[in-house]
């Protein structure tokens, strides 16, 4: 194999990991705060075809990412409310989620199912890009790409650096005492919820403006229910989520080359793939974890007894 296969397989996994990495680490923060939020696949749907139907009517890709962000985050606000607010089961009330962002998402694209559109632009540094091996890997990505290596460092950064991210990490593991200490849970909970809202709508739209610059009906084909798995798999840790989304991207592209490749094999057992290998990463965790027990924020064990 050559360098410049080499580099062209490395981009596509990138570039399948990238939607995977940002709904994950959203996911993660608000999983970090205590709240744990079903309804990632909705809003990155939901993400896609506003982004998309935005992209299409502004001529604007930075437009559609930041409709596609909006979309997600308007519709973890519902959620936030439902659940930190309200208290309402976060179970119910994240299933419920999924199923209106999928309902939303027919409704807000039904003009422009099958419509296809420029993929959103690669960055093109001269002297950089054209490298052999490497230029296209490290100079060559679109922006949601470098966005989303952003979002690894800035969140560990947060988590492990900082005053909000020690109060936001303390809140997740015992709720009752830091309410007692005159956090405010509620605020903070709700805040990560947004968040983790915007950054599945911004996966969502990075699907439908870059990865496969077009919209269709469910294009997010479970990568919200990957991204939720991403985040046990990767123990709750951004850098380990990056690794684990180049994991399964890698997985995504594997399937699509043995199907190029014509192994014989059923196409439908060839697409579980990706699927497949999240079940067995987590169960090699389970099992690599039952000794040493969990860790995982204390209060998702309680998502049935929200704080009030």
């Amino acid at each position: 194999m050559t360098l410049d296969v080499l580099q062209m397989v490395l981009v596509t996994i990138v570039a399948a990991a990238t939607p995977l990495m940002l709904a994950a680490l959203g996911e993660l923060v608000v999983e970090r705060s205590g709240v744990l939020n079903l309804g990632v696949e909705g809003m990155m749907v939901l993400g896609a075809a506003t982004g998309f139907a935005v992209a299409v009517e502004t001529g604007s890709t930075l437009a559609g990412a930041v409709a596609g962000a909006g979309a997600g985050l308007a519709l973890s606000a519902l959620f936030g409310i439902l659940t930190v607010v309200l208290a309402a089961n976060q179970i119910a009330s994240g299933l419920a989620m999924t199923i209106l962002g999928l309902g939303l998402s027919g409704l807000v694209g039904a003009s422009y199912v099958g419509m296809k559109r420029e993929s959103a632009s690669h960055l093109a540094i001269p002297g950089l890009t054209d490298l052999p091996g490497i230029g296209r890997l490290f100079f060559g990505q679109d922006a949601f790409v470098y966005a989303g290596f952003a979002l690894v460092a800035g969140i560990a950064w947060f988590l492990w650096r900082t005053r909000a991210g020690l109060a936001l990490r303390a809140i997740g593991d015992d709720h009752t005492s830091t309410h007692a200490l005159g956090l405010k849970v509620r605020k903070v909970r709700f805040l990560a919820v947004l968040f983790g809202g915007a950054c599945a709508g911004l996966a969502g739209a990075y699907l439908s403006l870059a990865y496969t610059p077009f919209w269709a009906p469910a294009m997010t084909a479970g990568r919200g229910w990957i991204a939720l798995a991403l985040v046990v798999f990767a123990s709750w840790r951004p850098l380990r989520v990056m690794a684990g989304a180049m994991l399964f991207g890698g997985a995504t592209v594997l399937q699509l080359h043995a199907q190029a490749a014509g192994l014989g094999l059923p196409g439908q057992a060839l697409s579980a793939l990706p699927y497949l290998a999240t079940i067995l990463a987590l169960v090699l965790l389970s099992l690599g974890r039952r000794q040493g027990g969990s860790v995982a924020p204390a209060s998702l064990g309680r998502v049935f007894t929200p704080f009030r």
